[in-house]
């Protein structure tokens, strides 16, 4: 029979509420974020011209959201990239 190979019992780091991090969002100051606002857009998207992830803006589910639809408006009128600068 083969046996089964143990894991080590190193434990998992986890994200709890001891290690909050402060929202970008929050920080802003805007109820909505406006496709119009250009410079706020600007500040979550990468030198690429990709949105940024959740991980690294800080933004809650909704906001983001909110984020990515702006994005994609102020796309589709040009007053954004589709590509960043190469």
């Amino acid at each position: 029979m083969a046996r089964k190979q143990q894991r080590s019992q190193t434990p998992r780091r986890r994200r709890g509420p001891d290690r909050f991090r402060p929202r970008k969002y929050t920080r802003i100051n805007v109820e909505q974020i406006d496709y119009k606002d250009l410079g706020t857009l600007r500040r979550f998207l990468s030198d690429r011209g990709k949105v940024r992830s959740r991980r690294v803006t800080g933004l809650s589910r909704r906001h983001q959201r909110q984020l990515a639809v702006a994005v994609k408006r102020a796309r589709e009128l040009a007053l954004l990239p589709y590509v960043g600068e190469r």
